[in-house]
């Protein structure tokens, strides 16, 4: 069972190791946050054990097992259940009825973060959040276009990065640096189709791009330099 150090710095509660889930742990545990996560899935548990040692397999969200595994003693809960509506508000009303003093909920949308702040916790919108951080990162990137196709397919169209310019495709290596996959370059109003890794990017290059938000806001960052 978990038991906060009750140091200065608060204690967290991560239920659901989705990419949100597991990316928020990361930053919490590496920041020296004492910390306690819970899902279901048995390899994502012994992933994140490489950041903290209170992290537990549980096969339900019920009161009694959220119980045992200590998590009323953190200063924060955040539940990062976003696919399963009605797993979501259960566990937020059962984290309210503890007295945990902040709970913090993902809602996938606006109906979802209405009954979720009716229960008492506070709501983020990490995919909305996402989505408007990154229009209002590539206003001022090389970015000609962007088109969402889902949640995780994105395709940009742009201009090549300066940093890029006389290194090949595989120096550059946009899948390995930003999961990203090149599908087509531009240039003079040629359009090149099959990307060859010994491909050198040239001035006047526009390229197009896909992959999820994540990696283009890593690529506009590294552009941006």
């Amino acid at each position: 069972m978990f038991r906060s150090n009750k140091n200065e710095k608060p204690s967290y509660g991560i239920i659901g190791l989705g990419r949100f889930g597991y990316a928020l742990a990361e930053d919490l545990a590496e920041a020296g946050y004492d910390l306690v996560v819970l899902d279901r899935d048995e390899e994502k548990i012994r992933e994140i054990r490489e950041y903290t040692d209170n992290a537990f397999v549980v096969s339900n969200l019920e009161k009694k097992t959220l119980l045992d595994t200590g998590i009323q003693n953190c200063d924060v809960a955040v539940v990062c259940i976003g696919e399963q509506m009605d797993i979501s508000i259960l566990t937020t009303l059962n984290l309210v009825s503890m007295k945990i003093p902040t709970v913090i909920a993902r809602a996938t949308s606006a109906e979802h973060g209405v009954i979720l702040e009716k229960l008492g916790a506070e709501v983020v919108y990490p995919e909305r959040d996402m989505a408007v951080r990154l229009a209002s990162r590539l206003e001022t990137a090389r970015m000609l276009d962007f088109v969402q196709l889902s949640e995780k397919i994105n395709v940009m169209k742009m201009q090549i990065p300066t940093q890029a310019i006389g290194k090949t495709v595989m120096e550059v290596n946009f899948r390995g640096r930003f999961d990203l996959n090149i599908i087509g370059i531009e240039n003079s109003g040629t359009v090149i189709e099959v990307i060859k890794p010994d491909y050198v990017f040239r001035e006047g290059d526009i390229l197009f791009l896909s992959g999820s938000k994540e990696g283009l806001l890593r690529l506009n960052d590294w552009a941006g330099k």
